[in-house]
C-alpha cells in the first residue's frame, strides 16, 4: 500500500461522507499530524465536525459509507473516525459517534487527540482544527495521561497473557514513553521519537529494536522461547516505568 492509495482514499472519504451527513470540517490527527504515518500499518484518525447529532438514518449512512469503503479500499481497515457534533466540541467527556474495528459506537474524543489536532492536526475539509476546538484548560492533558497510566495500563501489566502478542509489546512501551514526555515537557510526540526516547529509559535493547523492526520494517517471525521472554521484560519494564512516572 502506498502514499498515493492512502491520499486517494481520504479523499473519497471526504466527498462522501459529505453525502452521509452534513459536514463542517474534516481533520486527520495521530500519525498522519504527527508525521510518522507509514501507509498499511498506521492508523488512519480522522475527525469529522457535523453541524447535528448524527440520527438514525444518517448511522445506517455512515455504516454503508464504511463498509463500501472496506469493501473497495485496501486501505480503508485502518480508517477510524469519529463524528463531533459543532455545538459540542468543547464538552472533552462527551461521547461521539464513532466508526472503529469495523462498527459503529459512541466514544469521546480524547485530551490527547485534541492536543494531536492543534499541535499539528491537518484539515482536510473546512477550517483549522484551531479555528473550531476550543483549548484543553491547564493541566488537562497531563490529567488525562497520568489517569489513562493508572486506571489502564497498570493493570494491563497484570495480565502477563497479553504480553505475549505483538501489539501489546508496541503499544505499551509506545504508550510508556510518550506519556513520561508530556507529564514532564507537556509536549506530544511521534512513535518514531518515542522509539528514541524508550532507549533514554532504559527499556531492553532488543525490545526496542523488535518494536522499531515491525513498525519500519519486516522483521522474520519469533519463536515461542523468545515471546515468552520479551514478553516477561517488557512488562516488567513497563510496569516500572508507570509506577516510577507515577510517582
Amino acid at each position: 500500500m502506498s502514499m498515493n492509495e492512502t491520499d486517494l482514499l481520504l479523499k473519497r472519504f471526504v466527498s462522501e461522507v459529505q453525502r452521509a451527513v452534513p459536514t463542517v470540517a474534516v481533520w486527520a490527527h495521530g500519525s498522519l499530524a504527527l508525521g510518522d504515518f507509514q501507509p498499511g500499518r498506521s492508523d488512519l484518525d480522522i475527525l469529522a465536525v457535523v453541524e447535528e447529532p448524527v440520527s438514525d438514518g444518517q448511522k445506517k449512512a455512515l455504516t454503508a459509507l464504511h463498509r463500501r469503503l472496506l469493501a473497495e479500499e485496501e486501505a480503508a481497515a485502518k480508517l477510524h473516525c469519529s463524528y463531533m457534533v459543532v455545538a459540542e466540541l468543547g464538552e472533552v467527556a462527551a461521547d461521539h459517534v464513532t466508526w472503529a474495528h469495523g462498527e459503529l459506537y459512541a466514544r469521546p474524543v480524547t485530551p490527547v487527540t485534541r492536543q494531536e489536532l492543534h499541535t499539528g492536526g491537518l484539515a482536510l475539509h473546512g477550517p483549522d482544527p484551531s479555528e473550531l476546538l476550543p483549548p484543553l484548560a491547564p493541566g488537562e492533558l497531563r490529567e488525562f495521561v497520568r489517569h489513562d497510566l493508572e486506571s489502564y495500563w497498570l493493570p494491563v501489566t497484570r495480565k502477563p497473557w497479553l504480553w505475549l502478542k505483538d501489539p501489546w509489546v508496541d503499544l505499551g512501551l509506545l504508550v510508556l514513553a510518550r506519556a513520561t514526555v508530556t507529564l514532564r515537557d507537556g509536549r506530544l510526540i511521534s512513535k518514531r521519537e518515542a522509539l528514541t526516547e524508550l532507549a533514554a529509559l532504559g527499556a531492553p535493547e532488543d525490545v526496542v529494536r523488535d518494536i522499531h523492526d515491525r513498525r519500519y520494517g519486516d522483521p522474520p517471525p519469533i519463536g515461542l522461547a523468545q515471546r515468552v521472554r520479551r514478553a516477561r521484560r517488557a512488562r516488567a519494564f513497563v510496569r516500572r516505568g508507570i509506577e516510577r512516572t507515577l510517582r
